[in-house]
């Protein structure tokens, strides 16, 4: 009898080993397939159970949270939300999220480690701290003055600060309100097919992930490259070039859009936008030249992060002599997001240093704890400092008695370079209108604001539109806006 009940006795003890090693195995290593698989509804109705942490702009929540009823209880809320959808993009419980929302996501759902003192607690408890937030380095007035003035037209704007990188402003149009996919069900599936339908794209982050041709504005990389290069060294000399120009190895005559182009001097080419002046210049510079310089403001740079990710700007890196010289004046294959354009005028204001843009200034407890600062980092310098302040004269007087009049702020000092990008088969599109620049007020040492600005759509004649008559007002408002707030 006792032998019968020994062996019992074993037998439970085995039945509890393998009970105790299937629970293992479960908790341990298959946890994570059962975590993935789509039938587990725990992990969504855990990241919702709380009120998401919010996006930050001057101090301000311009994000809340709003309690649904629903299973998946707190619903993402926006304030004013098309105007700061390039900036925050969306949280949405059925397509995930965007931009800052996604960048930020582990300190905005309470799973950054950074929030507690004590992360081991909260996984041993199975809890988690209350979300934290994330400060933009956007300025509110700023935001506003770029939007206004895009006024629903297609295009996009993008300002920073010279001296940091931190992104003041970030716009594009036509925008969206993230709230239409906060939550679930037909409403949301319906707004998500309709914005996605929409010819216009305004879910297309236009300042950060289009890329155009940038045109005239692009002038300025070639001309800083001639003088750090030593191919001009007088900015007011003639440059003995014809007009129209013969584009090396072709014969296609390249031509200006206005008079006076003939001869003139680099500083007159910038002033008065001459293509074949520049195209000119493009050429001497030379490919390896040119390439390197681009590259020093930023072109065919992979991984640029804001913390969102950025489109690489193109500058084509083997070319004919031809396509260089088109290549130099922002035409053929290159093409620039608005936000490296920004960088472009930023590194001229800036003496030559190129800073990395940044759009979270730092992230907080709930409490605001500080848990960490945003990153100021260098890209490198751009151009001599003597380089940079003969542009920042070019650029000056572009605004002053050039093409970009239409910049020009009272009280203080502006640098400007007008565009105007053609497109489409045989340029038969509307081309775009660009500006960039950068302000500073009178009596202080240093630019506070660098912009680039691109209208899409301008409702002007193909022969009209400029650079100076649809983007410099924009601009203005943008720095106007910038030296308000000092």
């Amino acid at each position: 009898m006792i032998r019968y009940i020994r062996w019992c006795a074993y037998f439970c003890a085995l039945l509890l080993v393998a009970l105790l090693v299937n629970i293992a195995r479960v908790q341990v290593w298959e946890s994570a397939a059962y975590g993935a698989n789509p039938a587990n509804k725990r992990p969504a109705i855990e990241r919702y159970a709380e009120p998401r942490g919010d996006i930050l702009v001057d101090g301000r929540p311009v994000t809340g949270s709003r309690d649904s009823g629903q299973l998946l209880r707190y619903e993402r809320t926006y304030t004013n939300g098309p105007l700061y959808a390039p900036v925050t993009g969306f949280s949405s419980q059925t397509y995930g999220t965007s931009f800052v929302e996604r960048a930020e996501d582990p300190i905005l759902s309470g799973t950054d480690p950074g929030l507690s003192a004590f992360p081991l607690w909260y996984e041993l408890a199975r809890g988690r701290p209350a979300g934290g937030n994330a400060a933009t380095t956007v300025r509110a007035g700023m935001q506003r003055a770029a939007y206004a003035g895009l006024a629903g037209k297609r295009g996009a704007v993008a300002a920073v600060e010279p001296a940091t990188g931190k992104i003041l402003a970030l716009v594009s149009s036509p925008s969206y309100d993230p709230s239409v996919l906060s939550g679930t069900g037909t409403k949301v599936k319906e707004a998500w097919t309709a914005l996605n339908a929409d010819p216009a794209r305004p879910m297309l982050n236009r300042a950060l992930r289009e890329t155009y041709p940038p045109g005239s504005t692009f002038k300025i990389v070639t001309a800083a490259a001639a003088l750090d290069a030593g191919v001009v060294t007088d900015v007011d000399a003639p440059t003995r070039t014809p007009d129209p120009y013969p584009l090396p190895g072709t014969s296609t005559l390249l031509p200006n859009a206005g008079t006076g182009c003939e001869d003139a001097s680099m500083a007159e080419a910038v002033q008065w936008s001459c293509n074949t002046v520049m195209a000119k210049i493009g050429v001497q510079v030379g490919l390896r030249a040119m390439v390197e310089a681009a590259r020093r403001f930023g072109f065919n740079t992979e991984g640029l992060r804001v913390p969102s990710w950025v489109s690489r700007s193109n500058f084509d890196t083997d070319m004919s002599q031809d396509q260089l010289a088109l290549s130099s004046i922002g035409q053929f294959n290159t093409k620039a997001t608005p936000l490296q354009m920004a960088m472009v005028a930023a590194a001229v204001a800036n003496g030559g240093e190129l800073k990395y843009p940044y759009l979270v200034d730092g992230t907080t407890q709930d409490d605001g704890s500080q848990v960490r600062r945003g990153d100021r980092r260098s890209l490198g310098r751009a151009m001599n400092p003597a380089t940079a302040l003969r542009m920042q004269e070019l650029m000056v007087k572009v605004v002053e008695d050039g093409t970009g009049k239409n910049a020009a702020i009272p009280g203080a000092v502006v640098g400007g370079k007008t565009g105007t990008a053609q497109h489409g088969v045989g340029n038969a599109g509307t081309p775009y209108a660009w500006f960039i620049s950068w302000a500073r007020a009178e009596g202080t040492p240093l630019p506070q604001v660098a912009v680039a600005v691109v209208v899409e759509d301008a409702s002007a004649d193909r022969g009209d539109i400029s650079g100076n008559g649809a983007a410099a007002p924009i601009a203005r408002a943008v720095m106007e806006a910038a030296l308000a707030t000092g």
